[in-house]
């Protein structure tokens, strides 16, 4: 299933893209879509009846914002430096990591696939980085094997990891400052149900900006697999449904580009995708 959330900040409602492509509405089903609904079987059976019945209500798509697919989310693991030294760690001047690199993006980042994207003030290095993120739909801990990290997700959508590289490398302590700034972290359009992608080590990552491809690659690149990656999180904390978890980006983010590095301004435009998760589009702000 494609589960998304729908209507202005603060008042979304829950819906579903059909297998025709239709917007349903789903608040008639179920109250919200988040960590909740993907822990309780039932309520996703129901969602999953309702669905095959087409008997869900169309909603007109025209001019409806769409919102991050997911609400309350706990909390947002992310792995950095996780694609082959051939890629992000190689052109980011850093060794491969012989473990997952973790840090943390806060909730409040999150925003929708097509919402503003704002350039923090005094940033002159913003970047850009496409990843897969993973929803955690079963309380994990302590998990002994990456076929049981798979077991606990919940599904997959398109992220933006947006960055601030003076702010995350040149500003002392950890990466926290580069990365939590606010809008930092456009998720969806969509939440795909993990029953829809039988690999998640073989989808494509695209990102363009001002039309320009920046990145293009393959999660088969990943250092650390999806399922790994949800084990090894869970031997250092619990993860809860609804929490997301970010599993790095390929090659090609403006740190790594020759000088003059094409950061991001204000004006600027970038288009991100992840085949079978959607597409997203956001048009940079000065804050």
């Amino acid at each position: 299933m494609k589960l998304l959330r729908v209507g202005a900040k603060g008042t979304e409602r829950p819906a579903l893209l059909d297998s025709e492509g239709v917007l349903r509405d789903l608040s008639g089903v179920v109250q919200d879509i988040d960590g909740a609904l993907l822990a309780d079987d039932a309520a996703l059976g129901r969602v999953r009846a309702a669905a095959e019945s087409g008997a869900l209500p169309a909603l007109d798509a025209a001019g409806l914002r769409i919102g991050p697919p997911l609400a309350r989310i706990g909390k947002i693991v992310c792995i950095g430096l996780n694609y082959h030294d051939h890629d992000h760690a190689r052109e980011t001047g850093a060794e491969p990591p012989a473990e997952p690199v973790i840090f943390f993006k806060a909730a409040d980042t999150v925003v929708g696939p097509h919402d503003t994207v704002l350039i923090p003030r005094g940033s002159v290095k913003t970047d850009w980085e496409v990843e897969l993120a993973v929803v955690v739909g079963r309380t994990a801990r302590y998990l002994e094997s990456a076929e049981e990290g798979l077991a606990h997700v919940a599904g997959y959508a398109v992220a933006h990891d947006v960055s601030e590289r003076e702010f995350q490398i040149e500003r002392g302590g950890t990466w926290d400052k580069g990365k939590n700034c606010e809008t930092f972290n456009p998720l969806g359009p969509w939440l795909v149900t993990a029953d829809e992608i039988a690999d998640p080590q073989d989808l494509s990552l695209r990102l363009w900006v001002n039309g320009e491809l920046k990145q293009d690659g393959t999660t088969a690149e990943q250092i650390f697999a999806v399922g790994e990656v949800v084990r090894y999180v869970s031997q250092f904390m619990t993860l809860y449904p609804g929490d997301v978890v970010n599993t790095g980006t390929p090659a090609g983010v403006a740190l790594g580009a020759p000088d003059p590095k094409p950061f991001l301004r204000g004006g600027d435009v970038v288009e991100l995708e992840i085949s079978r998760l959607g597409r997203q589009r956001q048009v940079c702000a000065d804050a």
